[in-house]
């Protein structure tokens, strides 16, 4: 059904582009009511606008925190059309129609991203804004609601269309789009409300965003697919500066923060870093004396793989990077910064995607990490540890050198981020075998030795790289079996949580075996 739009009641705080659409309701003689600010910015452009205090017979009181809260006004969106009983109490105490609602909310996202104090956050909660988009959203029957400045021309076109009427499709298009603005509003403010209070698993709890970029499929062509970003300004995908290249599918984002988030674990100011990653899990990373050498050194761990990867940095991107990047093809590059020659360099490579997030993700930070099941959903905190923090206690006879307690630290920083089952082989600060994601532990470290020795046949080098390496576990070995194949590969030293019942069993392997073997006691499961 049609229904025509004759009362307008505008309030919005971004006001970008209102004059014009209120123009243009004008000139389609709309009667115009507004509030504040609104009221007074239509009237300065000349428009003929009623304050909203003259329909309710109420000033805005207590700082403008009543306003619109009147049954002149929510009767007048909530007043069933067609219902005799509903115009009869409209009729009894003069409540006219409001049949277009226009209001966007208090900048309460803004606010708080902004860094303000409590007090400021609450005075930036909008009331009156959410009561009325939900009546006019209710009433959708009769009323048009617009909560988008990006819906005023798509309005307009349709009142152009249908004689100042607005069809049913669209009212419910926009009544639905009115919720979940008002939802995602409710999040924003219950999320914050739980992180200032430090509460951690909510009885009720929302996950929201706003939708940022439609992509073309999900996984898998047959799958539809969004990206959708939550306001953290948390350094990585969802805030970085896309430099160059087409738009990142949904596997390249994936991909992308996985990358960032790895190469992250490594402080750019003690050395740079690089990670390359193929399907989530990395391919090859590596500390160096530059970004070119820690690149060369990642490429090694898996060249093959690196084809068609993401390349992350924890250094801006400089020349000499940039050049070695450009020898294979590679999807996406990210990094803090980037150099005038580096962007020169890599623009050349059309098909390849600069992303800049002018900073890196705080490893330590605090944050929730939500995965969908069938029905619900797992909500849990952000895996933060790290392994600087940890107390590291050596369990073995042997006593790890300062070089293998280097690559230890860097290996385990490295198994944090590869699915699990996860085994991790690093010499020289470097991934030289990476086992990532197979039901058994013993298959992981037997894959990860496979891998580097097939690196190294890429290499032309004669001996295995994991020969003299040190290897790294995200849980327990719950057998020496999984130990013993390290040893077999070459490994020289351990890095495990520990914490199975066989640990003594393990602990006397590694000791019969001459390897050096630290516990950290803190499990970097990833599924």
């Amino acid at each position: 059904m049609l229904r025509p739009i004759k009362r307008a009641l505008i309030s919005v705080s971004d006001k970008t582009g209102i004059v014009d659409f209120a123009k243009a309701l004008s000139e389609r003689s709309v009667e115009l009511i507004s509030t504040g600010g609104t009221a007074k910015l239509l009237a300065e452009a000349g428009l003929q606008v009623k304050d909203v205090s003259d329909i309710t017979g109420f000033p805005e009181m207590m700082d403008g925190r009543v306003k619109t809260l009147h049954p002149n006004v929510h009767g007048g969106l909530l007043a069933i059309r067609d219902n005799a009983a509903h115009q009869a109490a409209q009729k009894e105490h003069g409540i006219e129609d409001i049949d277009l609602l226009v209001v966007n909310l208090y900048p309460f996202e803004e606010t708080i991203r902004g860094g303000a104090d409590f007090d400021t956050a609450i005075e930036n909660i909008d009331i009156g804004g959410p009561a009325m988009i939900r009546a006019a959203a209710k009433n959708h029957d009769g009323v048009t609601v617009i909560v988008d400045g990006e819906d005023y021309q798509p309005l307009l076109d349709q009142l152009e269309a249908n004689d100042n009427k607005v069809p049913a499709r669209f009212r419910q298009e926009m009544a639905a789009k009115a919720y979940s603005r008002t939802a995602n509003y409710d999040a924003a403010i219950s999320n914050w409300f739980m992180g200032e209070l430090n509460i951690e698993t909510p009885k009720w709890v929302s996950v929201s965003g706003e939708r940022a970029q439609m992509m073309r499929y999900g996984e898998n062509p047959h799958q539809s697919a969004a990206f959708y970003k939550t306001g953290e300004q948390r350094a990585g995908v969802a805030t970085a500066e896309q430099v160059q290249g087409k738009e990142l599918s949904y596997n390249n984002l994936n991909d992308t923060d996985a990358a960032i988030e790895l190469v992250s674990e490594f402080d750019p100011a003690i050395s740079p870093a690089v990670a390359i990653i193929k399907h989530a899990n990395p391919c090859g990373v590596a500390l160096g004396s530059s970004l070119q050498d820690a690149y060369l050194k990642a490429l090694r761990c898996d060249p093959v793989s690196a084809f068609g990867g993401i390349v992350a940095f924890n250094q801006p991107l400089d020349e000499a990077a940039a050049t070695e990047l450009t020898k294979i093809f590679t999807e996406v590059v990210v990094a803090p910064e980037a150099s005038d020659a580096a962007r020169e360099i890599l623009a050349a490579k059309k098909n390849v995607r600069l992303l800049l997030t002018h900073g890196l993700p705080i490893a330590t930070a605090p944050g929730r990490m939500a995965k969908l099941l069938s029905g619900g959903f797992l909500l849990q905190g952000r895996d933060n540890g790290t392994v600087e923090s940890l107390d590291l206690k050596v369990v073995t006879k042997r006593q790890p050198t300062d070089q293998e307690m280097a690559d230890l630290k860097t290996a385990f920083k490295i198994c944090k981020h590869v699915k699990s089952n996860a085994i991790i082989y690093v010499k020289d600060g470097a991934s030289v075998g990476i086992g990532a994601g197979q039901m058994s532990r013993v298959d992981s470290a037997r894959i990860a030795a496979w891998k580097a020795a097939e690196a190294a046949k890429e290499a032309g080098v004669e001996e295995p790289l994991t020969v003299g390496s040190v290897v790294a576990s995200d849980a327990f070995f719950p057998f020496a079996d999984g130990l013993l194949a390290a040893a077999n590969a070459g490994a020289t030293a351990v890095i495990q949580p520990g914490g199975s019942m066989r640990d003594n069993e393990v602990i006397d392997a590694a000791n019969e075996a001459g390897l050096a073997m630290v516990m950290t006691g803190m499990r970097h499961f990833r599924h």
